[in-house]
């Protein structure tokens, strides 16, 4: 950068009333932590503000705006042996290619530096694994404003009625691409009496799209309905993978199924399959004596259901229903777009087009209710609380077998007791010692134990006590309530 650029740079930026979301001044500099974290929430926020580039600029007083000089040198500045840029690149995720700007002094007020950093493009940056995001002149988690961090998700991806995978296609070959009599069953419609009747219907659901010559199959119309998804070149990773393996690890494989059929056509024998694979157990908790299965069917349908509905299609790998002697992990490629904790309460889904569809067939439930009846499941059967797992590039629902309450450790006991909050709260109702024991089958008369789960998960601030008007109730509400 020449000196004129940068200068013109520095007064464009100075000119600002004040801070904004996507720029951010300081006089020194404070903790190599800080500026990853800044790197993070400028990056977000300018994609936010559709802005190309986000800064920080140091060598200026934050409220007046006047260059007044920093001593800080940032392509020299070193972590260990490890140059600071390079520092933070590694412990950014992407790698975004931002620019350090310190050749030049401004003038002779001293000494500027200049964190130039793009806009993401694809998904939120993170900084040790954590997502920032700048609201006003405050950094804040990027978690903690869902709304926002949907906003960056969803703008990163294309939905799936706006590509197309097969183009100049006839209307017969369209029709053996795609399964059609599954569409008209599961909506209980009456099938066209000819092609173009078909065609105008698919139209109007964007399976289809009417081109210079002939149509096109989008990847909603092939996710759905493809007799095979390995027709479709895009789509061939998309397959739900399902294995069984002989004992708690991955060592040894008892069987393995590929589905390889859209997601409409061969669900129901996918939930099936899967349910046919898994144990009985004689004994389930207090709450069922009788023969069983080991987990709840409704789980393992809602649990399924969402994991085609929220994967990310732009992401590689497959969907997958993993099944050990002692749980489930139901996986899917890509980040949700709300945190793991706000899972039973809010919706956010990228793929809304497909939730639409699916729910209209009767695949999964309306918006949200899934999760909830599947907690509910959980707790009937007495099993350990769900655990939700975020990977770079995987997310991850692992439903456990049945364990004795001595069985569940300190940190399953306050998810259970988190979990079963929100559940008390979307139903109306507030958690308290007694349903607290119900939910772990603990006898009344080890109330204490109880007490202990509750006071563990209000010190990890998941829970917070129900007050009215000043006065505790000795209830307890999720700590986003």
């Amino acid at each position: 950068m020449e000196y004129i650029d940068f200068k013109k740079l520095v007064d464009a930026l100075t000119a600002k009333s004040k801070e904004t979301e996507w720029v951010e001044f300081k006089h020194n500099f404070h903790s190599n932590e800080e500026i990853g974290e800044r790197i993070s929430a400028l990056s977000n926020s300018a994609y936010l503000c559709n802005m190309p580039f986000g800064y920080i600029v140091f060598g200026i007083d934050d409220g007046t705006h006047d260059v007044i000089g920093t001593d800080l040198y940032a392509t020299r500045k070193k972590v260990g042996n490890e140059e600071l840029e390079s520092w933070l690149s590694m412990r950014l995720n992407p790698r975004i290619d931002f620019e350090i700007i310190d050749d030049f002094d401004y003038e002779d007020k001293g000494h500027v530096c200049i964190f130039k950093i793009p806009a993401t493009t694809n998904r939120p940056v993170s900084f040790l694994h954590e997502e920032y995001v700048r609201v006003g002149s405050t950094t804040r988690k990027l978690k903690d404003y869902p709304d926002k961090e949907a906003k960056i998700w969803k703008g990163s991806q294309k939905p799936l009625e706006k590509i197309v995978l097969k183009k100049g296609l006839s209307p017969q070959e369209v029709v053996s691409y795609l399964n059609i009599e599954t569409y008209f069953d599961r909506l209980h419609l009456p099938m066209p009496q000819d092609t173009t009747g078909i065609l105008d219907r698919f139209l109007s659901e964007h399976f289809i799209v009417k081109g210079e010559v002939g149509y096109g199959i989008t990847e909603l119309g092939a996710i759905l309905f493809a007799k095979r998804l390995s027709d479709f070149d895009e789509l061939k990773r998309k397959m739900v993978r399902a294995i069984v393996y002989k004992g708690k690890n991955k060592i040894g494989t008892t069987r393995e199924r590929p589905f390889d059929k859209g997601y409409a056509i061969v669900f129901e024998e996918m939930v099936e399959w899967v349910n046919d694979q898994l144990p009985s157990n004689e004994e389930i908790g207090q709450a069922l004596r009788t023969e069983a299965r080991m987990y709840p069917k409704i789980a393992i349908r809602e649990l399924t259901a969402n994991m085609l509905i929220h994967q990310d299609f732009a992401e590689q790998g497959f969907p997958m229903i993993e099944i050990y002697a002692d749980r489930i992990e139901i996986s899917n490629p890509g980040q949700p777009l709300i945190s793991v904790e706000r899972f039973i309460d809010e919706y956010q889904s990228r793929n809304d087009s497909l939730a639409d569809i699916m729910r209209r067939m009767g695949i999964c439930e309306e918006k949200g209710s899934g999760m909830d009846k599947t907690v509910f499941s959980i707790e009937l059967y007495q099993l350990p609380p769900l655990r939700f797992q975020v990977q770079e590039n995987r997310t991850t629902v692992t439903v456990y077998s049945y364990r004795k309450f001595a069985e569940i450790d300190k940190a399953e006991r306050i998810r259970a007791c988190y979990q079963h909050a929100c559940l008390k709260y979307v139903s109306n109702e507030k958690m308290n010692n007694q349903s607290l024991r119900a939910r772990l089958g603990i006898e009344d008369k080890n109330y204490p134990m109880a007490s202990r789960i509750i006071k563990d998960t209000l010190e990890a601030k998941l829970i917070k006590e129900e007050s009215q008007e000043g006065v505790y109730r000795h209830s307890y509400i999720p700590y986003w309530a």
